[in-house]
């Protein structure tokens, strides 16, 4: 299929090395391109130094797109770039690894499929999903937009193995008839997933989509492309999934939040089109909420967590901290148990699976002071779910916040901080930003604002924490901006607040003695 065919990829990260490897392997000449200098590159390079590509570095020059015959882009690289722009312009297809994952196993049999996305909650549900599948006995392959990808990795997948994809807004983009490669006429008809689950939607990522409308459009776009017979999974309490989940447009519907109206763009419209979509499906949606029954789904009760009427758990006996990953636990069921998982199975991970890295994780105690690793937080509304699995009541707590803002609205974000929070630390780019939020937020509500204070790095903004910090205080970072400022990746600035954590414990240790 891509024998002798030009490849140009955007991106030497993990897609973008995983799309080489995949393509080389299928014949292709392949060229890589990549914005970063080499001697910014040096590990991504060591990973593809063995395959006889070419590369293109520091910059993406129009020349690569002459005799191309597909341009792919890994997730972090934006479609507004102007190589990218150009491809459309020439009308050369665009896809990603995501997508063709989704194509060749549809192409191979393989499978069945669940796709999940969503503004928050997608690393933890996809890999629940992941456990409880593999809790009913089933052979799982978990990647996407977590992990490492899978379009290198199919023929290790046999038919009937589960596949479990995490998609980002960036990857879902380019799920769009009008530009994308596929094997066939219309190149997205069909191809999705057997599940498709939309866990919320938010603002997010407003650095680089245009608005809401837009952004929600990507997501959807999971929802345009399903076979006849899929299933989708739904939230019954976000406020935009709530909508496209009616059998018909609910005008009585609550108002979306007021500080969405400056973002917002056309949104009214996608949420239109995108429900009369999903009420013209032979089958009503699954739905999760935690609260309150749903007529097919998972929901919560009376202290109790069930699956279509079946009891999965005691709500107590969750072990993840928040009520976000209730949610995210119920979310995981409705998907599971729509691919076959036993509610047995969904029980026993509920009582055992202990989170993933850099998600309110538990990084050490210190001398009496609990030291939280939520750098996962990239949106304000991240952060503040991290902010309520923690009660203001029974300790003091210690808000590290900053990076890079993604032109979000911080209101929310603000309210929580004041109930919550008794010192607010600011770092990194958007540091000062959020400090100044949370002091004219108090101000406004004639509240009382916590301590503050602002530093240039996350060393400092620790360090400071450990200063402050009193016996039985917790110290969270749950930035609300993204790593870019200083950071790879969230990854590698929890890497680091771990680190620097398992100093200050090495160091009050040695004072101990």
């Amino acid at each position: 299929m891509f024998r002798g065919r030009q490849i140009v990829i955007l991106g030497l990260a993990r897609q973008g090395t995983a799309l080489a490897r995949f393509f080389v392997a299928a014949g292709a000449h392949v060229t890589i391109s990549d914005a970063a200098p080499a001697e910014r590159l040096a590990t991504e390079l060591a990973r593809v130094r063995d395959l006889p590509v070419e590369l293109a570095l520091g910059g993406h020059p129009l020349h690569l797109l002459d005799g191309c015959d597909l341009l792919c882009l890994s997730g972090g690289v934006p479609a507004q770039l102007p190589i990218v722009q150009e491809a459309i312009r020439r009308k050369i297809p665009l896809s990603n690894d995501s997508l063709l994952t989704l194509q060749l196993a549809r192409q191979r049999g393989l499978g069945p499929i669940a796709a999940i996305t969503g503004s928050s909650g997608k690393t933890t549900t996809t890999t629940l999903v992941g456990e409880i599948l593999a809790a009913s006995g089933r052979r799982v392959h978990v990647g996407g937009n977590i992990g490492t990808p899978l379009i290198d990795r199919l023929e290790t997948i046999a038919p009937g193995d589960c596949i479990v994809l995490e998609l980002s807004s960036f990857q879902l983009e380019l799920f769009d008839r009008r530009w994308a490669w596929g094997p066939t006429g219309d190149p997205v008809q069909g191809v999705g997933p057997d599940v498709a689950a939309i866990l919320n939607i938010t603002p997010n990522h407003l650095d680089r989509h245009p608005d809401m409308a837009a952004y929600a459009g990507a997501k959807f776009n999971l929802l345009r492309c399903l076979p006849e017979d899929a299933a989708i999974v739904l939230s019954a309490e976000d406020a935009i999934t709530r909508r496209v989940a009616s059998s018909a447009w609910r005008a009585s519907d609550p108002p979306l939040p007021a500080s969405w109206a400056a973002v917002a763009g056309n949104l009214d419209a996608v949420l239109e089109e995108v429900g009369a979509l999903v009420a013209d499906r032979r089958r009503p949606p699954l739905l999760f909420h935690r609260y309150s029954r749903v007529d097919s789904g998972a929901w919560g009760e009376c202290g109790r967590l069930f699956y279509q009427g079946q009891e999965i758990c005691l709500r107590r006996e969750v072990r993840l901290r928040g009520e976000h990953n209730v949610g995210n636990l119920l979310a995981a069921a409705a998907i599971s148990g729509a691919l076959g998982a036993d509610v047995e199975a969904m029980g026993r991970v509920a009582r055992t699976f202990r989170g993933v890295p850099h998600r309110l994780e538990v990084v050490a105690e210190v001398n009496g002071v609990t030291w939280v690793n939520d750098s996962i937080a990239t949106s304000p509304e991240r952060a503040v779910a991290g902010l309520r699995s923690f009660d203001a009541i029974d300790q003091a707590l210690i808000l590290l916040a900053g990076g890079k803002d993604k032109k979000l609205p911080w209101e929310e974000f603000a309210d929580e901080v004041l109930a919550r929070v008794d010192m607010l630390i600011g770092f990194g780019e958007a540091g000062e930003m959020i400090v100044r939020k949370v002091q004219e937020r108090a101000t406004f509500r004639q509240q009382r604002a916590p301590s503050t204070a602002v530093v240039h790095r996350l060393d400092e903004a620790v360090e400071l924490a450990a200063q402050v910090a009193e016996p039985g205080a917790v110290v969270l970072l749950s930035p609300g901006g993204t790593s870019y400022d200083a950071y790879r990746d969230f990854e590698a600035r929890g890497e680091h607040f771990r680190q620097l954590v398992k100093e200050i414990a090495a160091v009050r240790a040695t004072a101990q003695r």
